[in-house]
């Protein structure tokens, strides 16, 4: 009897001591991130930067999208969670609700600065001009029929079946899928103001929270082509087809200008002065938001989140301007840096 007893308490410290080592190998000591494809290289190069720079381990970015790293973000607190998330829109309000389902309280919003959305193609290609109606007709799932007031699928082939001025070729666009919040800001911002424009959409869906939904649906027939979280391969997708059209960030443009060239929008070209000063009609913030349960969990918490809001790092000499980041105006970067550095002490 005595060895059977034996025997099981040797089985409970073995299984204990197994136990211990494995919860000690989930400890992390470096910081982790998710998110937006878009803000991907921004907080890369920040990662890089406090790597170099401070006593810490580089933290691992990784580019989920801005919806996916949400869930990720916002699925509980501890070791086995990321600490931050980039997002290229603000967190909404069902993602806020999940957080605090799952424990995630304290979200510390850092806008970083800003971005442009751009429709781009080969340089290879010939050069576009398209207006937000274009655009919308060429991708919305449904548009109105030419000679009732009723909604219809969208046929459209060519971009001339749009507007006779328009080259006589293929409607094909690359874009991210509906996790992405570039997708999220592109519809938005390019495809609900001109949807809500028209009255067959405002008599087909009186409702507007239904109408908005419907403004922001995208065609399924392959004149619309997912190419996944990559920005950078939607950028090699356009050097091997050179009339086709690609959505991605600002940024990513500005890295390929000798193998891409933007389409203007509204007669106006995407560039650092007009999304700055706002001429430029596709353009959008730029967010990293922190788990504030894990400043005290993870090393570094406090330390990488000063750096983020660093005037070397987004003010308008910073060093993400080199990445393409539009900056903050100064009184926009005071106001995020005075509200950040509030919560780190809290």
């Amino acid at each position: 009897m005595l060895r059977f007893y034996l025997t099981l308490f040797l089985l409970f410290v073995s299984s204990f001591s197994a136990f211990a080592i494995s919860f000690e190998a989930e400890k992390r000591n470096y910081i982790q991130a998710v998110g937006s494809s878009t803000v991907y290289p921004f907080a890369a190069t920040i990662a890089e930067e406090f790597g170099r720079s401070s006593q810490f381990k580089t933290p691992i970015v990784e580019a989920t999208g801005t919806g996916g790293g949400f869930k990720l973000f916002c699925s509980g607190v501890g070791y086995g969670y990321p600490d931050f998330s980039n997002a290229s829109r603000k967190i909404e309000a069902s993602e806020i609700k999940k957080c605090a389902e799952n424990g995630v309280q304290e979200i510390v919003e850092i806008k970083i600065g800003y971005d442009g959305i751009v429709l781009a193609n080969s340089t290879s290609g010939r050069k576009y001009s398209l207006s937000k109606k274009q655009i919308f007709l060429a991708l919305a799932e449904k548009i109105p029929a030419k000679d009732s007031t009723k909604l219809v699928k969208n046929s459209y082939q060519k971009w001339s079946d749009i507007d006779s001025n328009l080259p006589k070729i293929n409607i094909a666009i690359y874009g991210p899928p509906t996790t992405s919040g570039t997708r999220d800001a592109f519809v938005e911002l390019v495809m609900e103001g001109v949807c809500n424009e028209m009255p067959e959409f405002a008599i087909a869906f009186p409702d507007k929270k239904i109408r908005k939904k419907k403004c922001h649906v995208i065609r399924s027939d392959g004149k619309f082509i997912e190419a996944g979280e990559n920005d950078n391969l939607i950028v090699q997708k356009l050097k091997n087809d050179p009339d086709a059209l690609g959505i991605f960030g600002f940024s990513f443009l500005e890295e390929n200008r000798d193998t891409i060239q933007s389409a203007s929008i509204n007669q106006i070209v995407p560039s650092f002065a007009n999304i700055v000063s706002g001429a430029y009609p596709v353009s959008r913030p730029l967010f990293i938001y922190l788990k504030k349960e894990h400043l005290n969990l993870i090393p570094g918490m406090r330390e990488f989140a000063q750096e983020i809001i660093s005037k070397d790092t987004v003010g308008n000499d910073g060093y993400l301007l080199q990445k393409g980041l539009i900056p903050l105006t100064d009184s926009e970067l005071k106001k995020v840096r005075d509200e950040v550095l509030k919560s780190l002490l809290n």
